[in-house]
C-alpha cells in the first residue's frame, strides 16, 4: 500500500484519461511532420511561465522519450511526457483559425484560470 506522503507522489501511480486531438489538429501534425521522415509527432510538455503559472510547450519529436505517452489520432501522434500528465490529463488539442492567425488551441479541464493573453494558465 501507497504511503500518503505527497513526497512519494508519481505520476505512474495513475491511470490517465489521456489527450485527444481533433481532426484539424491531426491534420496539422501531419503537415507539420511531412518535410522530415524522422518526424514522428508533435510534443506537448508544460512548464512555468507566465502570469497565470504554467505554459504549453511544443517541439516536433524524431525520438519520444521512454517517458513520453502516445495519442494517435488519423495517423497522427501526440507525445506528452509523464510529469506533465498532472497539468494536462483530459485536455483537448485543436487547431484553430482565428483571422489571419493558425493556432493549436487547448481545451484543458484542469485549467482553473488563464492570464489575459491567453498564454498561460493556472491550476489548483
Amino acid at each position: 500500500m501507497q504511503s500518503a506522503n505527497p513526497a512519494s507522489f508519481s505520476p505512474d501511480d495513475f491511470v490517465w484519461k489521456g489527450l485527444t486531438l481533433t481532426d484539424s489538429a491531426a491534420q496539422q501534425i501531419i503537415a507539420l511532420s511531412a518535410n522530415d521522415p524522422h518526424v514522428k509527432g508533435l510534443k506537448v510538455g508544460v512548464k512555468q511561465s507566465g502570469c497565470a503559472g504554467f505554459g504549453y510547450v511544443m517541439e516536433l519529436v524524431t525520438e519520444p522519450a521512454a517517458d513520453d505517452l502516445q495519442f494517435t489520432h488519423q495517423g497522427a501522434s501526440l507525445f506528452v511526457p509523464l510529469q506533465a500528465m498532472p497539468f494536462v490529463d483530459g485536455t483537448e488539442v485543436d487547431f484553430v483559425r482565428e483571422g489571419l492567425n493558425q493556432i493549436f488551441k487547448f481545451n484543458n479541464p484542469k485549467a482553473q484560470h488563464a492570464c489575459g493573453c491567453g498564454e498561460s494558465f493556472g491550476v489548483e
